[in-house]
């Protein structure tokens, strides 16, 4: 069972929206002495370089910047020379938009979920076996990304759960997920960015859609 504390309430989102972050502290598992240390913060120009301590030199992964599913494939491409995709990513955020959250452990940055409106991400506006449901107002979580040190350790359940209260804080109703299922017992690191659905199964998610059978659309509705 997660309890979770705030400092203060977060209410709002965007422009106004406030940056405390949520803390958690876990009796279910065998590193809760890791997971009481936990905490996230929704990304803004205030922690921009915690943001970029956590995606390093790479961008994360290959200078994407979390760049990957908002630009059509020729601007990304071209992004990943002279920060380019870095550059976009920090317009976004200085213009007070959602963009994702990080996870602190400790204070340092070791965890991050893209988080935002789905139509700001245009491959999965895009996507053929990801297509809307419906037309309801659906937040997605596209991305994932743990540093290499904090895996395996409970901090993607934690990220998941934390985001669940922030949703529920800041009436988003609709958090959906496009997880991977493993066809192999280990599924490598660099083939985990949409995070692994059992993660999302036991922070309470449910597929809703399984047109793609190693990456199904996922549904946590917010009560």
């Amino acid at each position: 069972m997660f309890i979770i504390h705030y400092s203060k309430k977060v209410t709002e989102i965007c422009q106004t929206r406030k940056t405390n972050a949520i803390t958690f502290m876990s009796n279910a598992t065998s590193d809760k002495n890791i997971l009481k240390d936990f905490s996230i913060e929704p990304l803004t120009k205030n922690n921009w370089n915690k943001f970029t301590e956590l995606f390093g030199t790479k961008g994360a992964c290959g200078n994407c910047w979390c760049m990957y599913y908002r630009l059509p494939k020729k601007d990304f491409v071209d992004g990943k020379k002279n920060d380019g995709n870095k550059s976009e990513m920090k317009k976004i955020v200085w213009d007070s938009k959602p963009t994702g959250i990080i996870g602190f452990y400790k204070g340092q940055p070791i965890a991050w979920c893209a988080f935002a409106p789905r139509e700001v991400y245009l491959k999965v506006e895009n996507s053929r076996v990801h297509k809307r449901i419906d037309y309801k107002a659906v937040w997605s979580i596209p991305c994932f990304f743990i540093q290499k040190d904090f895996r395996r350790k409970g901090f993607s359940v934690a990220m998941l759960k934390a985001i669940i209260q922030y949703a529920k804080e800041n009436n988003i109703g609709i958090i959906e997920a496009y997880p991977a299922i493993p066809t192999k017992e280990v599924l490598p690191d660099s083939f985990a960015w949409t995070g692994l659905f059992k993660s999302f199964e036991r922070a309470g998610f449910k597929i809703v859609d399984h047109t793609s059978k190693n990456r199904p659309m996922v549904r946590c509705y917010i009560g």
